[in-house]
């Protein structure tokens, strides 16, 4: 069950310039809409991230080469079959899909960014898709936002969406976006899959340069199991609809943190998703020389098994934690190394904090939602990483889920 906060925007603004259509393709699921298409306008920016991982799947080694040619006009997104580990017969399937659904919509083959999500190393089927099309265009809508947040999941035991507006200097700017995953995640670029759409017109340039720094600070900034995705991609659509926005402007910076609030909010929600997780764990490192550093201890804190199994065991085992910090690569001085579980002083200079008890560590540690904060006394630099515990139901599930 997902953990906190999960809870859907009461207002989810449509994009001007962003039409979405779902359907039941019958990819794997009997009875689940599993097709998503986005229906871009002409004159839009797109800009995307892939995964880092060397046996990236089909659709990923197409959507490379096709946004490199051409402004993309449709994403097409199926769940159910990750189209990964096929060779080029996996290529051959994912380009035949993006053919049919260009020759539908008129357009190139190069228009068309294809995602998958799902089992690796099975064939895509590709004929239960193209049969889908029709219906996914005949479902296409700027409200459908929802519908596709359904739509992408997986293991995802719900929908993950945010949405805002920001209004600057009276013009109304609306951002949106979904995104998917509870499973094999450690994202090394962005999300599992993830779509987010502004109605702002941002030049090509800087959208790409916005959303490197955007996953960074977000979907590069969580765990659930330490795994990177084969399929991983994460897409931001400007669709310039309403005013542009460029580093010049005097209020880029408000519009910026609308958009980055956005992508905090769907990355934190595939944690609070992790599959069997049972609490939200954030780990700041504070007092790096830089935040490499600073993510480089608190990923090894938020990928140890032992620390994540402590805490969902509700287990002050608190050495567990000075082990990860320890083996993270950074030279440290002992002393110097301070740790606290929200507002409990667990270590102090190295070693066990004045006025610690057992009783307060196991008290802060039944919470469903708990900070690990790390003081690392090298510098002024900050990090922070979004991760969760690891409980009998990741087995299970992982264990299950071809079955």
């Amino acid at each position: 069950m997902a953990v906190g906060d999960i809870s859907i925007p009461q207002t989810i603004y449509p994009i001007s310039g962003v039409k979405i259509g779902t359907t039941k393709a019958y990819v794997r699921y009997a009875d689940r809409r599993d097709l998503v298409v986005f229906e871009i306008a002409k004159g839009a920016t797109v800009a995307a991230v892939t995964t880092q991982n060397q046996f990236c799947a089909a659709p990923v080694q197409v959507l490379r080469k096709h946004i490199a040619n051409t402004v993309p006009t449709h994403l097409l997104i199926n769940t159910g079959n990750a189209n990964a580990a096929t060779g080029a017969d996996g290529v051959e399937r994912a380009l035949a899909t993006c053919d049919a659904l260009a020759n539908k919509a008129g357009v190139s083959i190069q228009n068309i960014l294809p995602y998958s999500t799902g089992v690796i190393g099975e064939a895509l089927p590709s004929n239960k898709i193209i049969a889908g099309l029709d219906s996914a265009l005949a479902d296409l809508s700027e409200d459908n936002w929802l519908d596709a947040a359904h739509g992408i999941c997986t293991t995802d035991t719900i929908p993950k969406l945010a949405s805002e507006k920001v209004s600057i200097d009276g013009v109304d700017y609306h951002i949106t976006g979904i995104s998917k995953g509870a499973g094999m995640i450690r994202p090394n670029m962005a999300t599992m899959l993830g779509f987010v759409a502004t109605d702002a017109k941002i030049d090509q340039d800087l959208l790409q340069s916005m959303l490197i720094k955007l996953t960074n600070a977000s979907f590069n900034r969580i765990t659930i199991d330490g795994d990177t995705s084969t399929n991983d991609c994460c897409t931001l659509i400007a669709t310039g609809t309403a005013g542009e926005i460029s580093e010049s402007h005097p209020k880029f910076d408000e519009f910026y943190a609308a958009l980055e609030r956005v992508f905090v909010r769907l990355a934190t929600l595939i944690v609070r998703d992790g599959e069997g997780a049972t609490k939200f764990i954030t780990v700041k490192v504070t007092g790096g020389k830089d935040t490499n550093e600073c993510a480089d201890v608190a990923y090894a804190v938020a990928h140890s098994p032992l620390v994540k199994t402590a805490f969902f065991a509700s287990d002050p085992n608190w050495g567990r934690i000075l082990a990860a910090v320890g083996y993270a690569g950074v030279e440290l001085d002992q002393s110097r190394v301070n740790v606290a579980l929200d507002e409990v002083s667990i270590c102090e200079r190295g070693g066990l904090a004045t006025g610690y008890t057992e009783a307060r560590g196991s008290e802060v540690m039944k919470r469903p939602e708990i900070t690990v904060h790390i003081e690392l006394g090298r510098g002024d630099a900050t990090d922070t990483v979004y991760t969760c515990d690891l409980s009998y139901d990741y087995v299970k599930i992982n264990a299950d889920y071809r079955s």
